[in-house]
This record gives C-alpha cells, sequence and structure tokens, in this order.
C-alpha cells in the first residue's frame, strides 16, 4: 500500500533510539500516524514541527498498519510563531480539535480550514475569530454543526441575534427577546462579517464551546484542552 499527500504536522512521538511517530492532518487521507525512520536526526527535527506543511508519502505492507512516512518539507511555520503565545497555545487547541476526528477518516475542507488558521495563528486581530470559525467547522465534520442562516421562530434572517442551546438554530432578536437568558448570543461577526472585538470573540467561544462540550467533550468524557482556556484567554485581551 502506498500514496503522497500534503499534511500538516500535529505531534510526534519518540520511537526506538532515531525514530518517532509521526501524527499528521493531510488533505485527502485525514488524520494519519506513521513511523519516521531518522525522524530525530538533525536534518529532520526542523521539518517534523507542528504547523509545518509537508509532503508524505505513507508505505506500508497491510491497508491497517501503522506504515512509514517519507517526509518532504513544504513549509516551515515554527520559526514565525516561536514567540508568540497566542500562535503556540493556539496550534495546541488546533490539534487537540483535529485529534477528536477518526482516525484515517477523510476531511478536505478541514485540512483546507486547518492551512488558513495556522497561516494567521500569529496574528492577533485574525486568529481568535478564526478559530471561532474553525471550531464551528470541526462540530460540522463530527454531524454536529449549527444552522445560523435563518430564525428557528420565523424562517427569516433578518436580526438574528441568539443561538437556540437545545436546537442549535439561530433566533432572531424579536423572537429571542422573551427568552434572551436562557439563549446563547450569535455575535454580529458570525452573521455580518467584519470585526469582533473582544466581546463578540468572547461571545463566539462561549457559543462554540458550549456545543463542543454538549456533543463532544462531554459524551467522551473529556475536559475542554488547557491550551483552549489560554488561546480565548489571550484572543480575548488582544481583541
Amino acid at each position: 500500500m502506498q500514496w503522497t499527500d500534503d499534511a500538516l504536522v500535529l505531534g510526534l512521538r519518540r520511537h526506538g533510539e532515531t525514530g518517532i511517530i509521526l501524527e499528521a492532518m493531510t488533505a485527502e487521507h485525514g488524520r494519519h500516524l506513521g513511523l519516521v525512520h531518522g525522524g530525530r536526526s538533525r536534518r529532520m527535527q526542523p521539518v517534523l514541527q507542528p504547523g509545518n506543511r509537508v509532503r508524505v508519502t505513507w508505505r506500508a505492507r497491510l491497508d491497517d498498519g501503522l506504515g512509514a512516512f517519507a517526509v518532504e518539507p513544504l513549509s516551515s511555520e515554527v520559526s514565525r510563531m516561536i514567540g508568540s503565545g497566542l500562535a503556540l497555545y493556539g496550534l495546541g487547541a488546533m490539534g487537540a480539535l483535529l485529534r477528536l476526528l477518526p482516525e484515517r477518516d477523510p476531511h478536505p475542507a478541514l485540512y483546507e480550514a486547518a492551512c488558513i488558521l495556522v497561516e494567521h495563528l500569529d496574528d492577533a486581530d485574525i486568529a481568535p475569530p478564526l478559530m471561532v470559525r474553525f471550531e464551528l467547522a470541526v462540530l460540522t465534520e463530527l454531524g454536529f454543526g449549527l444552522d445560523l442562516s435563518s430564525c428557528a421562530a420565523t424562517g427569516g434572517n433578518d436580526r438574528l441575534a441568539y443561538v437556540s442551546p437545545r436546537t442549535g438554530r439561530a433566533v432572531s432578536a424579536a423572537a429571542g427577546e422573551p427568552y434572551r437568558d436562557k439563549l446563547l448570543a450569535l455575535p454580529t461577526f458570525l452573521r455580518e462579517g467584519g470585526a469582533p472585538g473582544p466581546d463578540g470573540v468572547a461571545q463566539g467561544f462561549t457559543l462554540t464551546g458550549y456545543f463542543l462540550d454538549r456533543h463532544v467533550w462531554g459524551p467522551r468524557g473529556l475536559t475542554p484542552p488547557e491550551e483552549r482556556a489560554r488561546f480565548v484567554a489571550l484572543g480575548v485581551a488582544a481583541g
């Protein structure tokens, strides 16, 4: 068995004296693991850093085996992000989200979204709202997407202001006013675009965090990753 694909490095762990097990998010083959012989060499260590883009060729005798990766560098992001706490926590949070996906399950749209996110993780104005959108995309890929296109009560799309915590559907300002204390805020930047500001960023992460906990973290007995909490704190402060 053999294939070649573009990938984002998510993580690695030591294997033997010189090798590593590489965890990568690939464009067409999903989140995938493979052995990299000599992965701890001076030549390969700078390449195999989380956030870097690489081209991998995976080979295995059996389709369900661990297999081995041959790795070629495409772009190095770590040197740009190493001095940014926001970027490093963002990498950790992104990796934790991608690990929610079943291994080897293709998610090409999410791969593209992850590449865009990595390109902007050190930009305090862009990274936090991008992460909110990325979390919404993860929810969608896992089958728990929110419907923010129209009001659950009226069917219209004018002045959407809330999200129902029960259905994940948007609610207009007028229809939701009597129940506003029981509804989640829908940030302006998710319905109209533009700069979110600190309140909008906080509302966005509250929204995605609620549904991730309800549908993903809670049922799996997981707690939200610490990297996410630190990224959110920095992102709200920066906004």
